[in-house]
């Protein structure tokens, strides 16, 4: 059984005896359930009988299931009811509008609305540049998808995609200050999905294209950069592959080894796995090898897209062929973007010594550390149950917090490999560990960091505007 988690939180009223080990009781049924108690409060108490609300994490659906009728088993206890916490806090949605200034009185609205607000609009029109000064188009990014690869769950359309859309833009909000808003489209084809994102970029100050199927997804945003004077950016390609680097940069102090000397083994040429390769690129590796379901990649192989075309053009300089484990061999790093279960433990001592693990498979890796044992010098998931996770969320509120300070025009290589480093640089070099090469998720100074790297960058390339 997998191990319990606020994924599936469930919030249990319970009514029992008001009695001494009456709570106990509750608590070791629930134990010997396998639930996790993560809080407990009152809702009522009488002379004979209290209720309380258990707030308990599980590891599924099932799972809440038996630790309810464990609970029921117990004399004189009684389930009032069982609430789902996730599906609770998303009730009504997870994000809302306010508005930034008051409106009291007449003069407020005079200002705000008309007949004060022609004055702006005609300004506007005589210098289209200030929009970016005057409206939401400062400070809004556009969370865009069409719903065709979201998450690991695949093509499940636009609506069932707009939970994941709103926690984006919760993230946005949280960590960098950015407002955004979900953007879902129900388009058929790369065609209606660029003229669509085109049609809506006068409110926006950035696209985050977001869950878009490979290879439309690279089609889509090469297309959209052309056309658009802000800056547009595919988080499952570039944001997973900035926080790779991150990583690595921090990996390779500990192994004490260079980018220039790595060979690197990608499982998975989608989106992320041909950005991370383009990013590693950049920063100076050499011998990249990329696997797919048929195996490696390699130019004359006749079966290859655009996207991966691209890839068997600019990787293995040995031209190696073969399935994973052919590949493996000599490798200093894998980063896997693909499946569970993929890699095992012959696969691992194999490869160079001190070999580096990137297992960011979600929710289930190519590899668990546990299963890796002590074979790896370092190891990352893309999980937060294990150290070391590889989570875009370190990447893309900063991205665009700088990009917008900086009245940029287009997100840059230069702007993130200077996003990589700053991430790197939130873990102090006397603290980084095989356990500690990338920030906590939650380290405030991530996003502000990453932010004015990024707006530094951005100048440094000269593709800023002036929206002061």
């Amino acid at each position: 059984m997998a191990s319990p988690s606020a994924s599936y939180s469930a919030r249990i009223r319970v009514e029992m005896p008001n009695a001494p080990g009456s709570l106990g009781r509750l608590a070791t049924a629930i134990g010997e359930a396998g639930g996790n108690i993560t809080a407990l409060d009152m809702v009522e108490a009488h002379p004979g009988v209290i209720v309380e609300d258990v707030s308990v994490d599980a590891s599924g659906d099932d799972h809440v299931a038996q630790i309810t009728d464990a609970i029921e088993a117990l004399d004189g206890v009684t389930v009032q009811q069982v609430q789902d916490r996730v599906f609770s806090l998303h009730r009504g949605g997870k994000i809302e509008v306010r508005s930034r200034s008051k409106l009291e009185t007449r003069d407020d609205l005079s200002m705000a609305y008309t007949p004060g607000v022609a004055r702006v609009c005609t300004h506007i029109a005589a210098n289209p540049a200030d929009v970016h000064r005057y409206t939401i188009k400062k400070n809004t990014v556009a969370v865009v998808t069409d719903g065709t690869a979201v998450l690991g769950l695949g093509d499940i359309g636009p609506e069932a995609a707009l939970p994941v859309m709103e926690g984006k833009a919760q993230l946005f909000k949280e960590f960098a200050g950015v407002d955004a808003f979900p953007i879902c489209l129900d388009i058929s084809s790369a065609d209606e999905l660029v003229e669509t994102v085109e049609r809506l970029a006068p409110v926006f100050g950035g696209i985050n294209l977001e869950d878009i199927s490979a290879p439309r997804c690279f089609d889509v945003e090469e297309r959209l950069v052309e056309l658009l004077d802000i800056p547009v950016f595919h988080d499952d390609q570039h944001g997973t592959a900035v926080v790779v680097l991150a990583a690595l940069e921090n990996a390779l102090k500990v192994v004490d080894k260079k980018m220039e000397d790595l060979k690197v083994v990608i499982a998975g040429v989608g989106a992320a796995g041909v950005a991370i390769t383009k990013i590693l690129l950049s920063a100076g590796v050499p011998n990249i090898i990329g696997v797919d379901r048929k195996g490696a990649i390699y130019e004359g192989r006749d079966d290859l897209n655009a996207a991966k075309q691209w890839f068997a053009e600019h990787s293995n300089p040995e031209h190696r062929r073969g399935a994973i484990h052919e590949v493996m061999p000599g490798a200093d790093v894998f980063v896997g973007v693909s499946g569970p279960g993929l890699l095992i433990r012959d696969d691992i001592r194999v490869m160079h010594d001190d070999p580096i693990v990137f297992a960011l498979a979600n929710p289930d890796p190519e590899i668990t550390p546990e299963d890796a044992g002590d074979l790896t010098a370092v190891i990352a998931t893309g999980r937060s149950d294990y150290p070391n996770q590889i989570n875009n969320v370190l990447c893309f509120p900063g991205i665009f917090r700088g990009a917008l300070d900086a009245g940029a025009t287009k997100i840059t290589e230069s702007m993130k490999l200077a996003a990589a480093s700053a991430i790197a640089g939130a873990v102090p070099d006397d603290e980084v560990c095989a356990g500690y090469i990338v920030p906590s998720v939650f380290n405030r100074d991530v996003a502000r960091n990453v932010a004015i790297a990024v707006a530094h960058a951005a100048h440094d390339d000269g593709v800023t505007r002036d929206t002061q």
